[in-house]
C-alpha cells in the first residue's frame, strides 16, 4: 500500500547496500568469465595488503592468524556497505549525486584492478559491467520506494488535499477527509502535508512493500551472480583435473619412518601433519585456480639454456620424496605456523643444472600465478638438501590450498624465502639486482630458520592434580636437526627431555620430560639445542624481521 510520506534516508541507504551488492555479483560473474583476479573485491583486498605497513600484517596474522584473508574481504565488504549506504542516501536527493558517488567507487576499483601483478586491459570489464548493473539498480530501487509522484511544482510548495473545501466554506460534516476539526477556523485552508521542494523537483511518497520487494529481488540477483561467478572462476573443473591425477612413483622414496619417531602422547602434536590441518599463510586473497594441463614452469634469467617445462613433462623426471618440516616466518614463540609432511616432487637442482646456471647467480626469483614473488638463495637449492617443485604432498596430489599444481620446498629456509605455492616462473639472478615481495616491507632477504621448540603439553593456565604429570613438545632445526631439549621449572635447574625419533634433520622432533607436580603456580620453560650446539636464546624477540626467537614458557596450577 502506498502512504503519503517522504521517502525516509534508511530506505536509501537499504536501496544503496543492495544496489552495491548487485554491483559485486554481476562483477563476480563477470571475473569469473575474465579470471577471478580480475574481481574488485579481490583486487581492492590485494592492493591493501600490498599497502599495509609491515606492523599491520604483523598484528593481523597474530591477531587472526589463518582467518586473515576472510577478515580483510570481510572488512572490505563492511566498508564498500557503508559507502554504498551513503550513495543510496545522496540518490534520494538527486539521482546525478548517487550515479556520482558509484562512479567515484568505480574508479577506485579499477585502479586497484589495473594496477594488481599481471593486470591487462580486459580486467576493467568485470568492475564497469559490475557498476553499470548497480547503478541500474539503485535507480530501479529508489523509483520502487516512490510511491506515485506528484506533478512537478515550481518554487516553493504546499499540497493540499484534492477534496479539501474551498476557504470560507468549509464542510460542517467532520468526516468529511479534509474538512477541518473542531476548533480550526474556518478560513484557513487544512494542509494534509507540508513539503519545501526546489523548482522542477517531484514530491515523492514512500511504498515500503514496493521497495521490499525489489530489495528481495535485489539480494536474489546479487546471490546468483557471485555463486555462478565462483562457480565459473574454475574451481570445479581444477577440482576434476587434480582427482584425476595419478602420481607416478618416486625414483627416490623417502626410507620408512623409524619405530619411536611418534611418541604417541595424547594431545602432543602428531609427528606428520595431516594435510587439512596443515598451516596456510600467504597473500593470495583468491585461491589460484591453475588448471594443470595450462601450467608451464620457466627457468629464465642468469642461465645458458632457458627452458620451459609442462606439467606432463615435470611428473616424467625423476621425483623424490623427502620429510620436511615447514616454518613461516611470522610464528611466534610457540606459535601453530609449523607442520610436517612428506613431500614428492622434482629437486630444483636438477632442472636448474639442466637450464645451465651462469657463474654470479645467487637468487632464484621465483613467481606464484597470482603475482606473489620470493628470493631463494641458490647456494641453498644447490648442496644437496631436498628442495623441490613439489607435485604432491602426505601421499595426495598437492592440495589447492597448499599450491596446486606445483610449488616450492625448501629444508632450513622460512617460507617466504622458499615455499611459492603455485608456482610458474623462476628468474635465475643476484641479491643485488632483484628483490622479492616482502624484501622492501622490512623484512631480511635470506631467512635460515632459526632452532625453536614449544610447548604443547600442558597448555598455558592448564589446572593439574598433583602428581606425576608429562611435559611434551617439539622442537626444530630443518637441515641441522635437534640434538638436544631441556625443561626448567619454576627458574630450577635445566634436566633433559627424551626425545622422539626422526628420520632425519629435516623435520621438527617430539620430546617429553617427566615432572612431578606439586600444588601450587608453577612457570614451565622449555630450550632446544641443534646439531650444531646452537642453543636457542632466552631473549624474545619479534618475528621481523627474519624470525623469532625466546624460550617458550607456560603457566599452570597444580591443586
Amino acid at each position: 500500500m502506498q502512504s503519503n510520506d517522504v521517502v525516509p534516508a534508511w530506505a536509501g541507504a537499504l536501496a544503496g547496500v543492495v544496489a552495491g551488492a548487485v554491483a559485486l555479483g554481476v562483477a563476480q560473474l563477470v571475473a569469473g568469465v575474465v579470471r577471478p583476479e580480475a574481481s574488485p573485491v579481490v583486487a581492492v583486498g590485494g592492493a591493501a595488503v600490498d599497502l599495509a605497513p609491515p606492523p599491520l600484517k604483523e598484528f593481523a596474522i597474530s591477531a587472526f592468524g589463518e582467518n586473515d584473508k576472510t577478515v580483510l574481504i570481510g572488512g572490505t565488504l563492511a566498508v564498500l556497505a557503508v559507502l554504498a549506504a551513503a550513495v543510496g542516501v545522496l540518490a534520494l536527493r538527486r539521482a546525478a549525486y548517487g550515479y556520482a558517488g558509484l562512479a567515484v567507487l568505480g574508479a577506485v576499483g579499477l585502479a586497484a584492478v589495473l594496477t594488481r601483478p599481471g593486470g591487462t586491459v580486459a580486467d576493467v570489464l568485470p568492475t564497469v559491467v559490475g557498476m553499470t548493473a548497480g547503478a541500474w539498480a539503485l535507480r530501479w530501487l529508489v523509483r520502487r520506494a516512490s510511491g506515485g509522484p506528484a506533478a512537478p511544482v515550481e518554487g516553493l510548495a504546499e499540497t493540499r488535499a484534492a477534496d479539501s473545501p474551498s476557504a470560507g466554506s468549509p464542510s460542517m460534516d467532520p468526516s468529511v477527509a479534509g474538512s477541518p476539526s473542531p476548533g480550526t477556523p474556518a478560513d484557513l485552508p487544512v494542509v494534509e502535508r507540508p513539503a519545501v521542494m526546489r523548482a522542477g523537483e517531484e514530491l515523492r511518497g514512500f511504498d515500503r512493500r514496493s521497495l521490499l520487494t525489489g530489495v528481495a529481488g535485489g539480494v536474489v540477483v546479487a546471490g546468483a551472480s557471485t555463486v555462478l561467478g565462483r562457480m565459473l572462476a574454475g574451481r570445479q573443473a581444477v577440482d576434476v583435473a587434480r582427482t584425476g591425477l595419478a602420481l607416478p612413483r618416486p625414483a627416490t622414496p623417502a626410507a620408512p619412518l623409524p619405530a619411536g619417531v611418534d611418541l604417541g602422547i595424547n594431545g602432543l602434536t602428531p609427528f606428520i601433519t595431516k594435510n587439512r590441518d596443515f598451516y596456510r599463510v600467504d597473500t593470495a586473497l583468491v585461491v589460484p585456480q591453475v588448471d594443470p594441463r595450462a601450467w608451464r614452469l620457466r627457468i629464465h634469467g642468469m642461465v645458458d639454456r632457458p627452458i620451459e617445462i609442462t606439467y606432463a613433462e615435470l611428473l616424467k623426471m625423476p621425483l623424490t620424496e623427502a620429510d620436511v618440516t615447514l616454518t613461516c616466518v611470522s610464528n611466534e614463540v610457540g606459535g601453530p605456523y609449523a607442520g610436517n609432511a612428506r613431500w614428492l616432487g622434482v629437486r630444483m637442482a636438477d632442472v636448474l643444472r639442466g637450464a645451465g646456471l651462469q657463474s654470479g647467480a645467487d637468487m632464484l626469483l621465483s613467481t606464484s600465478d597470482d603475482g606473489f614473488t620470493c628470493g631463494t638463495p641458490v647456494d641453498v637449492v644447490m648442496d644437496g638438501r631436498a628442495a623441490l617443485f613439489a607435485v604432491a604432498m602426505n601421499g595426495e596430489v598437492l592440495p589447492v590450498d597448499h599450491g596446486f599444481p606445483v610449488r616450492q620446498v625448501v629444508p632450513g629456509l622460512y617460507g617466504y624465502v622458499s615455499a611459492t605455492k603455485w608456482v610458474v616462473d623462476v628468474k635465475v639472478t643476484r641479491f643485488d639486482r632483484d628483490e622479492a615481495y616482502w624484501t622492501p616491507r622490512g623484512w631480511a632477504a635470506k631467512g635460515p630458520v632459526k632452532t625453536q621448540s614449544r610447548i604443547d603439553l600442558p597448555k598455558p593456565g592448564a589446572s593439574l592434580a598433583a602428581g606425576p604429570t608429562t611435559v611434551a613438545g617439539v622442537a626444530w632445526a630443518q637441515h641441522t636437526g635437534i640434538d638436544a631439549v631441556e625443561v626448567r621449572v619454576d627458574r630450577g635447574p635445566w634436566r633433559q627431555a627424551r626425545l622422539a625419533q626422526v628420520p632425519g634433520p629435516d623435520t621438527w622432533r617430539q620430546w617429553a620430560f617427566d615432572w612431578d607436580a606439586a600444588p601450587g603456580s608453577h612457570t614451565i620453560e622449555v630450550r632446544a639445542t641443534d646439531a650444531a650446539g646452537r642453543t636457542q636464546p632466552e631473549q624474545r624477540t619479534p618475528t621481523a624481521p627474519d624470525g623469532a626467537t625466546g624460550w617458550h614458557a607456560v603457566t599452570v596450577e597444580v591443586a
